[in-house]
Order: structure tokens, then C-alpha cells, then sequence
């Protein structure tokens, strides 16, 4: 499968935006996506997860909240509501797939993501 982040751009701190995720290729009903971001200088982290269905959904302490995870597998899309954000939310963010939903994993870094699609930029500015 091929994933294409996009939505990215500058917002004020407390304002919003919608990342999406576009998939190719494959039908991404056979896959377990995920949101993971990058801040400058730093390594990149788990931020949201959604099953194959997206009857369970898994978020980082430090989006909960805040972070909306959803997908459309009839449209071959994912998306991340984003609210409130603030400068630490500043980064690169990228969707990724794999085959496995990897449950408290995705708390503790035991994941392997399969399939990773190119970033899209957000920016936060105090």
C-alpha cells in the first residue's frame, strides 16, 4: 500500500487542522493505520492508531483529548482531526500502515510499521 500524508501548515496555538492520508494501491481495510510525527531535533513518536475496522482507536498521552483518529475504507482514507494544538505539536506527520494492530505495543514502541508515506508539515506558532 502506498500512503500520501497531506493537510499539514501553519496554525496559531489553539487553532485546528485536519491531516488526511491518502492510500494507493491496496485497499486499506487489511490494515491497521497509524499517525507517528517528528519535532525538530527530535525522534519520531507514536501519536494515534485505528483499527482495521475503526471500532478501537489508540492515542498518545499527549494528544488525547485532542486528537481525533478516523477512517473511511470505502474512500481509502484516514484522517486526523487536530484541536487546541500547541507549539509541541509542531512537526513532521506521517501515516504508516501494517497488517498487525499492535495494542498496548503502540504505548510502549513495540511496533513495526510496514508501510510509511511521505510527511506533511505542521506548525504551531506560539
Amino acid at each position: 500500500v502506498q500512503l500520501q500524508a497531506s493537510g499539514g501548515g501553519l496554525v496559531q496555538t489553539g487553532g485546528s487542522l485536519r491531516l488526511s492520508c491518502t492510500a494507493s494501491r491496496r485497499p486499506i481495510k487489511a490494515y491497521v493505520l497509524a499517525w507517528f510525527r517528528q519535532a525538530p531535533g527530535k525522534e519520531r513518536g507514536f501519536v494515534a492508531a485505528i483499527s482495521w475496522s475503526g471500532n478501537s482507536t489508540y492515542y498518545a498521552d499527549s494528544v488525547k483529548g485532542r486528537f481525533t483518529m478516523s477512517r473511511d475504507n470505502a474512500k481509502n482514507m484516514v484522517y486526523l482531526e487536530m484541536i487546541t494544538l500547541k507549539p509541541e505539536d509542531t512537526g513532521v506527520y506521517y501515516c504508516a500502515a501494517d497488517v498487525r494492530n499492535y495494542g498496548s505495543g503502540w504505548y510502549q514502541g513495540e511496533y513495526d510499521m510496514g508501510y510509511w508515506g511521505k510527511g506533511t508539515l505542521v506548525t504551531v506558532s506560539s
